[in-house]
């Protein structure tokens, strides 16, 4: 249950939110963003198997997510918060020391790793730590912004990585990227941790996935919140991986690809930024975002210019809104006993859906331009805000 003393404790509030925004700013500072998909493809890589190292990656996601959120609920986030970095440390040095497609995959299996050890734990700690302090009320402005913060470290990475590239190409890159992913772990050791972790025992872990699962077949509308993630979250998120081809299309040079990927950033991040106001949408108001956002999605995608790609940056930033306002809902709705666990939950949810458009992608690509099939990806939106603006017609009527 949200507290709601007289007085929020500042300090804590700021401990807190200080070190989310530092982490997240960190953990994707990474210059090999918005290059690795070309690193692939300059190792010889065809369109299949990139395809097949972006499933690779998910698929770890979704073999680690539950598991791993269920940990969080048992043992310490924050220990995970840090661990999750080193790993995808040591999968970044492999991709620059030894280019190829085995040391591709496992990169990814230890990214996925770090990431799966993450998500779930993230949400949890800090929709807990604001409970204790009596401002959980403020947990999609101080979200949205820690994903604000995430994406200016993308972009500040993005700006970084072209002349970082021009300066030593990709084991350059490669070593500051390697070196985020260090300087974030260390962040990660500051988060404050107060909750008090169950009793340790041979079937904690398994009792927590069993609880929280009973919890989603018993509750309709935790239900609704936890499906809701993925169908936001998954198609944007699989596109997102191939954005530098699809800027690339529009005839471009390659050392303009990073500032056009900036660009579509940009609208991410002030996307981000927005959460907090747009929290009052309601879900008719979801439901009308989703529709603009895809449809600013198929039209920017198949525009072929400048203008176009803008048009792509600014659907991903109603995209980005949208996804932050899943998990608040969600988050509002389950106990704090199995938190981790059923955000873990939504996110297998996202990597099964990220899986199945990496893999309709690749067919869809084999024949049509990217951004052909960047506006046919932009269809499954239309019917999530049909779905929502559905549901809210029937729970009106009388």
């Amino acid at each position: 249950m949200t507290l709601s003393p007289a007085r929020v404790p500042v300090s804590g509030v700021r401990r807190l939110t200080a070190t989310l925004y530092g982490y997240s700013f960190l953990d994707d500072f990474v210059l090999l963003y918005p290059v690795y998909a070309l690193l692939f493809a300059d190792a010889g890589l065809s369109l299949w198997e990139i395809s097949s190292l972006f499933a690779l990656w998910s698929v770890t996601g979704v073999l680690l997510e539950v598991p791993s959120g269920a940990w969080a609920d048992t043992v310490s986030r924050r220990r995970l918060l840090w661990i999750g970095p080193l790993l995808t440390a040591v999968g970044f040095a492999l991709w620059v020391m030894a280019p190829a497609y085995w040391t591709f995959a496992v990169g990814f299996v230890l990214w996925g790793a770090g990431g799966a050890l993450g998500s779930g734990a993230l949400e949890a700690l800090v929709y807990d730590e604001l409970d204790r302090l009596g401002a959980a009320d403020r947990y999609a402005r101080v979200m949205g912004r820690g994903r604000a913060a995430r994406l200016v470290g993308t972009m500040v990475s993005v700006g970084l990585a072209g002349p970082a590239f021009a300066l030593g190409g990709y084991p350059v890159v490669g070593a500051a990227s390697v070196l985020a992913c260090l300087l974030t772990a260390a962040t990660a050791t500051r988060f404050p941790e107060h909750r008090e972790r169950p009793e340790q025992g041979e079937d904690s872990w398994a009792a927590t996935v069993r609880s929280g699962l009973a919890e989603v077949r018993e509750d309709r509308s935790v239900r609704g919140a936890l499906l809701l993630v993925p169908a936001v979250a998954a198609v944007w998120g699989a596109l997102d991986e191939y954005t530098p081809l699809l800027v690339r299309d529009i005839g471009v040079a390659e050392a303009t690809v990073p500032y056009l990927i900036l660009l579509i950033w940009a609208g991410v991040t002030a996307g981000s930024l927005l959460t907090g106001p747009a929290e009052r949408l309601g879900t008719t108001g979801l439901a009308a975002l989703l529709a603009a956002a895809a449809l600013a999605l198929a039209v920017g995608a198949v525009a072929g210019s400048v203008a176009g790609i803008a048009l792509v940056g600014l659907a991903f930033g109603g995209f980005q809104v949208a996804e932050v306002l899943a998990d608040v809902r969600l988050q509002h709705r389950i106990d704090e006993s199995r938190r981790a666990t059923l955000t873990s939950v939504a996110s297998l949810g996202t990597e099964l859906a990220t899986v199945a458009t990496f893999g309709l992608y690749a067919l869809l690509g084999t024949g049509a331009a990217h951004g052909t099939v960047f506006a046919v990806l932009a269809i499954p939106y239309l019917a999530t805000a049909l779905a929502l603006a559905r549901a809210r017609a029937a729970t009106a009527r009388p």
